[in-house]
């Protein structure tokens, strides 16, 4: 069911580990771009009547409007199921109580007397929030994107979510019900690129937005790299990864349990065990046949993401070699189930989240750790960091001199103006000033 991948006893040049002999989904984005381009324009130029015609012809349903009216908001809350409802509550309360501590401040540099550089954290105005709903509903996407804008400032938000045929042409009532506990009121019903294309460009009902953030399919991803620069974006998300970083004091049953977690989410979902323990593997490889018999989305999409090229087990000398493993690797979903788990875990540089120990599952960061989990994935965690507070601010630089403190540095400004075959720099310094710049010519 799940290939193995043996790098016992290989050398590598300075301990690095060639990314390539690594299991890795091949998505090929730019073909997609391609195949988006046209859909762009087309909500570029005809705006909320392509929508209606794409949502007919992606989502087989046929739509009057985008925009989601209030009162279907506040119903699908209305009609929530209470437990449901107390676990997005509980999810809301962790998520925003450790978001809120990652504001930043602003901080001011007395430079020189008379001269000081502040840092100014600015919220971005206006954001667009995608929240999935092909295979499976996620209205925990709707609380990680939500609840780290409001905590940011944002002052201006929308969520878009495909129209479902069941529900009337309306996105998932769970996901209504999750904006509607939020206190979101701009929904529309949206999907794939055309919900991007949307949000970069406005509509008749939907004003253009500053940046898209959310996770998304590989035709979401490609709209995004199509669009950047009209918009920000936080990554192109594609399918999600866990890597298990284990040796023989690892229990099969928990191991071979996280992977599947993962996988359930769609055929190109990528399962990985790192691992010295040959034992601990053979152990995983049978608790994976009986526990994946009595999964429930077995045969379309657990099979084959565990026995796709992105999933498999990799045999290693140790855990020294291990960590070198996942680092190369940058998972989205990182576990350490090792012997001291906690130090092991101190030392990876790469990885979107880490959850370190037995009683740490992905499955509670993608609900109720109180951690974010809308992550970079296909290794861009090596350069990439997670939804956060951070991806909501811009920092600005605002600069306060007086004259005596711009005089003490005006000859070096000129002198670097003058290096650089720039002399306007430099003269822009000069006008100041009713004297000779000492030094300069």
């Amino acid at each position: 069911m799940i290939s193995r991948i043996d790098l016992r006893g290989a050398a590598f040049a300075e301990g690095r580990i060639d990314r390539d002999l690594l299991p890795r989904a091949e998505l090929d984005v730019e073909a997609a771009l391609e195949k988006v381009r046209p859909i762009c324009e087309d909500v570029h130029h005809r705006g909320t009547a392509a929508l209606i015609e794409y949502a007919e012809r992606f989502d087989g349903v046929r739509i009057d409007r985008v925009r989601v009216a209030p009162e279907a908001i506040e119903r699908a809350l209305d009609e929530l199921d209470p437990a449901v409802k107390a676990a997005l509550e509980e999810s809301i309360r962790r998520a925003r109580k450790v978001h809120r501590e990652q504001r930043r401040t602003d901080k001011t540099v007395i430079v020189v007397p008379g001269g000081t550089v502040t840092e100014r954290w600015v919220p971005v105005e206006r954001v667009g929030l995608y929240v999935p709903g092909g295979r499976s509903v996620y209205p925990s996407s709707v609380v990680m994107n939500v609840i780290p804008a409001q905590e940011a400032g944002v002052g201006s938000m929308a969520v878009a979510s495909p129209p479902q045929k069941e529900h009337g042409g309306l996105p998932h009532p769970t996901i209504l019900a999750a904006c509607a506990l939020l206190g979101i009121d701009e929904v529309y019903a949206a999907g794939g690129a055309q919900a991007v294309a949307m949000f970069a460009y406005g509509t008749e009902e939907c004003r253009p937005v500053n940046m898209v953030t959310g996770p998304g399919n590989i035709w979401v991803a490609a709209a995004k790299r199509l669009l950047k620069g009209r918009i920000g974006i936080d990554a192109e998300a594609g399918p999600t990864e866990i890597a298990i970083l284990a040796d023989a004091t690892a229990d099969p049953v928990h191991v071979a349990a996280d992977l599947i977690s993962q996988a359930e989410h769609d055929p190109l979902a990528a399962a990985v065990l790192v691992t010295d323990s040959e034992e601990l593997a053979g152990a995983v490889e049978r608790e994976l046949e009986t526990q994946v018999a009595a999964s429930k989305h077995t045969d379309d999409r657990i099979v084959p993401a565990l026995s796709g090229r992105q999933s498999g087990i990799v045999l290693v000398d140790g855990i020294e070699q291990g960590l070198a493993v996942v680092d190369a690797y940058g998972a989205e979903h990182l576990e350490v189930q090792t012997a001291d788990a906690a130090a092991v875990a101190a030392r990876v540089r790469n990885a979107g989240a880490i959850f370190v120990g037995p009683y740490s599952p992905v499955s509670l960061g993608d609900y109720c750790a109180g951690s974010n989990h809308v992550l970079p994935t296909g290794g861009c965690a090596c350069h990439s960091s997670g939804l956060s507070v951070q991806s909501f601010l811009r920092g600005i630089h605002v600069v306060d001199y007086g004259r005596e403190a711009l005089a003490e540095v005006a000859r070096h400004v000129v002198t670097l103006a003058e290096a650089e075959d720039l002399p306007a720099h430099g003269a822009a310094l000069k006008a100041r000033f009713d004297w000779k710049v000492p030094g300069s010519k």
